[in-house]
């Protein structure tokens, strides 16, 4: 999980997924709820990822930009500070997974200064009874990327990506670029142009300033 990024409830959501030996083995049977198989990331180099991620941005024919990181301070409140970007406008992208032997996952959109509705709105969405984070190595197993790089450009057909409506609102978000070497920033119209975006009301909610 990206820093500034937080799930609701008071479960501890490593609990709430099978063993990552079992999910892995059964990979190929994940399943996305109203939608057609999913089409898993059929592997390649850092350079392939690069270049897919590159291209689904093109293809909105919206404006973006890439911008490079250092892989060390990709991660949210690193990349922030020695790039200069404010969390409120970087947008974390967190793939999410059900308990079960067919898994149901999404991606989901939110800004690091909010906090991820899992137990409430991602569970209603999904359909099911628990909810969490997907580990490190299913979402690799899922997208091809590392934890610090995920990004909603990309992703295999057939993930549902649900964007929190408050990303919508800001002038321009900064989002992983697939590896931790790189990031894409963009308007928030740029990534409402993909396909499987969906923007969801209430799907985040912010984090108290303590």
């Amino acid at each position: 999980m990206e820093e500034g990024v937080e799930a609701t409830g008071e479960f501890a959501p490593q609990m709430l997924v099978p063993a990552i030996d079992d999910v892995v083995d059964r990979i190929h049977g994940v399943t996305v709820t109203g939608g057609p198989r999913l089409g898993l990331w059929q592997g390649g180099g850092v350079d392939d990822l690069d270049e897919r991620v590159r291209a689904a941005a093109a293809a909105t024919a919206g404006p973006w930009r890439e911008v490079a990181c250092d892989p060390d301070l990709a991660d949210t409140a690193a990349f922030c500070g020695r790039y200069g970007f404010s969390p409120a406008d970087s947008a974390n992208t967190i793939v999410v997974a059900s308990k079960g032997d067919a898994p149901v996952m999404a991606a989901c959109v939110v800004l690091a200064t909010h906090r991820l509705d899992v137990n409430g709105v991602v569970r209603r969405r999904l359909g099911a009874r628990k909810v969490s984070f997907a580990p490190a190595e299913l979402t690799a197993e899922v997208t091809g990327m590392v934890m610090g790089g995920v990004t909603p450009f990309g992703l295999p057909e057939g993930l549902p990506v649900w964007v929190d409506a408050a990303v919508m609102e800001r002038d321009e978000i900064v989002v992983g670029g697939g590896s931790r070497s790189m990031k894409l920033v963009l308007p928030p119209s740029t990534l409402a142009a993909l396909d499987a975006v969906e923007v969801v009301e209430g799907l985040a909610r912010p984090i108290p300033i303590e």
